[in-house]
């Protein structure tokens, strides 16, 4: 794939990005918006799911650790509505890696330790994240021949 093609996909592309910090929720929606991407924003986990049941995003960035519901919880619950089944889903989370494999079990597309998003200096590597499980997501809705 060249270049080009990235930038189609992201300049399409619809984020639900779900964080209850405003400095991470502000600084993670401004490093996604210069990606390119459409950025719908939620500070809980009840928001969460009406931004999501609302938008229908083409991915979510979720924090595990949210008021209202709990990070586990909206993931359960959207892998459970079929209006949202089918949407990506990245964690976003502080917590350790030992719970990556739970977390991927009940349907994340993909782990993202906070400690490596590294804003400050500019970070491209959630954008590259999003745009690998896009990727992914696409090829498995595509027909197999």
């Amino acid at each position: 794939m060249n270049p080009q093609e990235g930038l189609r996909v992201a300049v399409k592309s619809k984020v639900l990005l779900v964080e209850d910090s405003k400095f991470l929720r502000m600084a993670n929606e401004c490093v996604l918006c210069k990606a390119g991407y459409q950025v719908s924003t939620a500070g809980d986990g009840e928001e969460a799911l009406r931004v999501a049941n609302d938008k229908l995003p083409d991915i979510i960035l979720l924090d595990m650790m949210l008021p209202k519901i709990s990070g586990p919880d909206v993931l359960r619950a959207l892998k459970a509505n079929p209006a949202t089944m089918d949407i990506p889903v990245i964690v976003l989370t502080s917590l350790s890696q030992k719970n990556e494999e739970k977390l991927l079990s009940e349907g994340a597309a993909a782990y993202f330790e906070k400690s490596t998003l590294e804003l400050d200096k500019r970070s491209d590597r959630l954008a590259a994240t999003i745009e690998t499980v896009l990727r992914q997501a696409h090829r498995q809705k595509q027909p197999q021949l």
